[in-house]
């Protein structure tokens, strides 16, 4: 077995390493989900945790990690015996991202449920999590009925599995953590709700303490257990006060003012719901008895909201997440009682572990504390400011004159733009796709393991055979021939590549500001709808893929907010790229299909023959079977129709950006899927 790296040698981090404390001195916290860029910490943190868990006492041999003082009644591996009893460490199970329902909750034979009417049932992760830790990688990848299951568990305490009558129900009480990078994508604010406490962790830009991730790193990867022998008292010495806190968490007292603080601070941020205040309860108990103390003071919820509240305000998508502090103090000053402790004197950083906290969690180093500037880019500059070069970092397109970036118009709902005919894609809410979850369709034999019965077309498929069988009187024979899987139709989510002109004919800045506005809203759109989106764009010389396709609108926004205009219209080169992108993209990802929305007035002027050029072009996407959808920027009292040809050419639909609004009386979603049929 590997040695985890010493929780305690990690580098900074301090606000994660608390909330990661915190949770594992009071589960009813609600688990951690840990959002900060690749390298910074989160998995070593977590897995170090495992490790200063007390160990658990389990009966012997229930495979649900039953307590023998006060065994689960509903247990499938009950009734227990009392005085059996063995004692293991605390688990760390990690969920894959790839993970089945059947993997995480368990599986049912549902063939010998119906046969024999025996409940044979194999545990799934959140049994095995059960009293330990569940470790989610990437949670925001993962497929949302998966994280609803968990998440629900979470908040039950129990895991139900339920199959045409059939039930198993057991225990499942765990520390949930969930790490993500938000560049590749953010959870539904609902899921984000469900857990207690986030935190936002970002490498350390201090030099000093940069050599001190790289030094602890090398070292451990040299002799693991040496260095972990190094640490082994401060080890201990955290382990036995996770002990200590969790025997006086029940003597803590939370008194009228702390809770009048409480509701006050969550009503000043306008969360929603009530779940919040109670979170920030049990997190400014376990603070208070992570510090020694029985009394929660102010600076217990002080730092309760800093770690319940910026994932459950209300904000914007495209907005940095995290509280405004100034306004929390006021608010705590102004609803706290003459025996509080002020805001300005908590010692919001000490966790008991002195100055010295997380690495990185990989070889190539990076951990420390600091949170990214709200306003930072993905590469930590302004994303407002005007860039010198492309925007994949290569020369500025030649013959480009360059302006400065319009800012975007207010952005508003979209009507829905749909991909045609029924795909097999990832799980989403855009376009019509066989899914494992939705409405059922029809039935069909199974393809390996029957996952969901179709009961009515089983019984029909059995129906006719039951005198051969040999059943005369009531009842029903079922063989496995006779089974029949359930076939759902749900939504898919799907790439949306946005091709944008970027020319000088694009370039008042009253217009472009209208188009950044409606592409923004679009954005919105496909974050809502968990699309992949990618962003190219043509001006000048040429076309440069500005965003590659990835889960993170809020990046595409940012590359949007700086795009800058003038030169040419080479809208041939635009759509060649974007196709270019595609063909890449399907060999990645075959099963995602693609809503391309070309954002132009049409007017080709770049290159040679830029017309018939562009009009070849199109005609690509229309022999793929693309859908495309093209939204006409033309303004003025005389228009040229010029974006409606290329629609023609392109095989999609062409819409004004007034009908692009959701309250426009434009038929729009009727227009795409009925000019779009080829690319069914």
């Amino acid at each position: 077995m590997s040695t985890p790296f010493p929780f305690t040698a990690v580098v900074g981090q301090d606000d994660l390493r608390l909330a990661l404390l915190l949770n594992a001195v009071s589960p009813k916290v609600g688990g951690v989900l840990v959002r900060g860029e690749k390298g910074t910490a989160k998995s070593t943190a977590v897995r170090a945790l495992s490790a200063l868990m007390p160990a658990l006492d389990v009966v012997a041999g229930c495979r649900f990690s039953c307590d023998p003082g006060s065994p689960d009644p509903a247990c499938p591996d009950g009734p227990h015996e009392p005085g059996a009893y063995e004692t293991r460490p605390a688990r760390m199970v990690e969920l894959p991202v790839g993970a089945s329902e059947d993997r995480l909750v368990g599986a049912l034979d549902i063939e010998r449920a119906l046969a024999e009417g025996v409940k044979a049932f194999e545990p799934g992760l959140l049994a095995d999590a059960h009293r330990g830790i569940l470790y989610v990688d990437e949670v925001n990848l993962l497929h949302d009925h998966l994280v609803d299951l968990l998440l629900d568990a979470a908040a039950m305490g129990a895991s139900y599995v339920e199959r045409e009558g059939v039930s198993v129900r057991h225990a499942a009480r765990f520390l949930l953590v969930g790490t993500m990078n938000p560049e590749e994508g953010e959870l539904r604010p609902q899921l984000l709700d469900r857990f207690g406490l986030t935190v936002e962790v970002a490498a350390s830009r201090e030099p000093d303490q940069r050599v001190e991730v790289v030094r602890r790193r090398l070292a451990h990867d040299d002799d693991p257990a040496a260095f972990a022998e190094r640490w082994a008292d401060e080890e201990a010495a955290v382990r036995a006060r996770i002990v200590a806190a969790r025997a006086l968490l029940p003597s803590v007292r939370l008194g009228d003012g702390a809770l009048r603080q409480i509701a006050a601070t969550c009503a000043a941020f306008e969360v929603d719901g009530m779940r919040a205040d109670i979170v920030m309860a049990r997190t400014a108990t376990a603070l208070a008895a992570w510090a020694g103390r029985t009394d929660v003071l102010a600076e217990d919820v002080r730092q309760a909201a800093l770690l319940a509240l910026p994932h459950r305000r209300r904000r914007n998508p495209f907005d940095a997440p995290g509280l405004d502090e100034d306004k929390l103090d006021e608010t705590l000053e102004e609803f706290g009682g003459p025996g509080d402790t002020g805001p300005g004197d908590d010692d919001r950083g000490d966790d008991g572990l002195g100055d010295e906290g997380p690495e990185d969690d990989g070889p190539d180093g990076g951990g420390g504390g600091g949170r990214p500037a709200p306003d930072a880019g993905p590469d930590g500059g302004d994303p407002g400011a005007r860039p010198e070069a492309g925007q994949d970092g290569g020369p500025r397109p030649a013959g480009a004159s360059e302006r400065s970036a319009a800012r975007a118009a207010e952005p508003f709902r979209t009507k829905v733009l749909s991909v045609p005919g029924i795909g097999e894609g990832a799980a989403g809410r855009r376009s019509r796709a066989r899914t494992e979850h939705g409405r059922t369709t029809g039935a069909r034999r199974p393809r390996g393991a029957l996952t969901k019965l179709h009961l009515a077309a089983t019984v029909q498929a059995a129906a006719p055979h039951q005198r051969v069988r040999g059943r005369s009187g009531p009842g029903l024979v079922v063989r496995r021939d006779d089974l029949r899987q359930a076939t759902r139709e749900g939504r898919e989510g799907n790439l949306v590549l946005f091709v944008v002109d970027a020319s000088g004919s694009m370039a008042a800045r009253q217009r472009m500001s209208a188009v950044k506005g409606a592409v923004l809203s679009l954005l919105l759109d496909a974050y809502q709808r968990r699309d992949k989106v990618g962003l190219v764009t043509f001006r000048g010389a040429g076309a440069e893929l500005a965003l590659p396709p990835t889960s993170s609108v809020d990046a595409a926004a940012v590359r949007l907010e700086s795009l800058p205009t003038g030169g040419r219209t080479p809208l041939a080169a635009g759509l060649l790229k974007a196709h270019d992108v595609l063909r890449v993209e399907r060999l990645r990802d075959p099963a995602r299909r693609a809503l391309v929305v070309v954002v132009t007035d049409g007017r080709a002027t770049g290159g040679p023959e830029p017309v018939a050029l562009a009009g070849r072009a199109a005609r690509l996407f229309a022999a793929d079977g693309v859908a495309c959808v093209v939204v006409d920027c033309e303004s003025g009292p005389v228009r040229l129709g010029l974006a409606g040809q290329l629609a023609g050419e392109l095989g999609g639909a062409a819409v004004t950006l007034e009908e692009l609004r959701a309250d426009s009386v434009a038929g729009l979603v009727r227009d795409v899927q009925g000019t779009s049929r080829r690319a069914a």
